[in-house]
Order: structure tokens, then C-alpha cells, then sequence
């Protein structure tokens, strides 16, 4: 689990995709402290598992899944990523519940600055829309932040100095992709509700339709 607070900017080294899958390398200092393989660290909000690392750089296997989920594959080498580490069991939780799987992708179509901050608009399709309420919480390219606003087809978020400088989104274009991770609540909740209805369709007792059916 994650928290969606970064810890750093990382750079890729490489990035090889062979058809859907492949593997990455990406040059770190932070979060490979206290790190060992097999561990998870979150690259632009994916959840990769560490296969390798060395002196300032760490390797992870990419599978096709997340290539088709993410933004991933518009990254190349020399692009910087947001880096997290799952959170330790003493942790602070600065951010929200993020998981590090993607549900999908959205497109900057705006950034405007107001003061000292700037509104990101990042327009998404409506099953990622869907599940962003105005004031909840969103991952960007594994970044936490607060939905100020919701549209009909985008939602804004408002970007602090500090946030713009410890992360990449504000190094992002008006058509940039970015990944992005619902709150993992509402989707639990969604599944509940559906869950009792399909319960209650496939309900086992006596309807006059099964009597029908029967000829009786």
C-alpha cells in the first residue's frame, strides 16, 4: 500500500517494451534506502516490484497489463517519475489509501496559475469519472490530491509550490497523459451494492415465472 505522498523524482535509464511487456531502469537515490528485491515501489503511481538494484538505480519487470492501463509506454529514457515506497507499518499516512494499480489514464488539458497556485484540468473518460466527487481524494501519476472541482468530462485540482516542485506535474504539456487511481472506497462500495443486487436477483424462492416456466 501506498499513501500518494512522493518521495522523489527518479529518472529512467531505460525502458524496454518487446511487444506489451518489459522492463524498466530507473536511476534513485531515496527510495532504494532500506530497499531490498522484491520489495514495491511506486513509479508514477504503478505498483512494480523490484527484480534488481545497484548503486543509485533500481530494474523491474513491466508486464502487459500495465502498459495497456497506464501512460507508461509514453515515457522514454530521460523522462523523470514520481517514486513512493509501499508504506512500513509505522509509517505516517500523509496521503490516502493508494494501491499502485491504475485504473486508467487522463489527459492535461489545462494548466492556469492563480497566485500561488496552479489548476491542473485533466479531462477522463466517464468509468474514472465516475468515482471522483468533488473535495475526495485522486491519485496523478501517484500523487495525492483533493478534487476541487468536477466536470462533465474533467475534474481540476489546485497545485501547491511545494507539490509542483517535489513532483513531475507540472512538467506536464496541455495533452500529456497521466495515470490515474480512484478511491479505492468507492470502488469497494460500488462492488457491495452490486454485489446485494445480484444477490437478490439470483434469489433462490418461488416466483410465478418459475411456476410458469414449469406449466404449473
Amino acid at each position: 500500500m501506498f499513501t500518494g505522498i512522493v518521495e522523489e523524482k527518479g529518472i529512467i535509464r531505460s525502458l524496454n517494451i518487446n511487444g506489451s511487456s518489459g522492463t524498466i531502469r530507473i536511476e534513485a537515490r531515496k527510495v532504494l534506502e532500506g530497499t531490498s528485491i522484491g520489495d514495491s515501489i511506486a513509479v508514477n503511481g504503478i505498483c512494480l516490484t523490484v527484480t534488481s538494484m545497484g548503486d543509485g538505480f533500481f530494474t523491474a519487470d513491466v508486464m502487459a497489463e500495465t502498459v495497456r492501463r497506464s501512460s507508461l509506454g509514453s515515457l522514454s529514457q530521460g523522462s523523470d517519475v514520481n517514486l513512493e515506497r509501499a508504506m512500513s507499518a509505522n509509517g505516517r499516512f500523509g496521503g490516502h489509501i493508494v494501491s499502485g494499480h491504475i485504473d486508467g489514464t487522463g489527459t492535461v488539458r489545462s494548466l492556469l496559475r492563480e497566485e500561488n497556485a496552479i489548476w491542473v484540468t485533466i479531462e477522463t473518460p466517464p468509468e474514472i469519472l465516475k468515482y471522483i466527487v468533488h473535495k475526495g481524494s485522486i491519485c496523478i501519476d501517484g500523487i495525492s490530491l483533493t478534487v476541487a472541482s468536477v466536470g462533465s468530462d474533467n475534474f481540476k485540482v489546485s497545485v501547491i509550490p511545494h507539490t509542483g516542485s517535489e513532483t513531475t506535474l507540472l512538467s506536464k504539456r496541455p495533452g500529456s497523459p497521466v495515470n490515474l487511481e480512484n478511491d479505492i472506497i468507492a470502488k469497494y462500495v460500488e462492488r457491495l451494492m452490486n454485489y446485494k443486487e445480484e444477490e437478490n436477483n439470483s434469489s433462490s424462492g418461488i416466483t410465478m415465472e418459475m411456476l410458469a416456466e414449469l406449466g404449473i
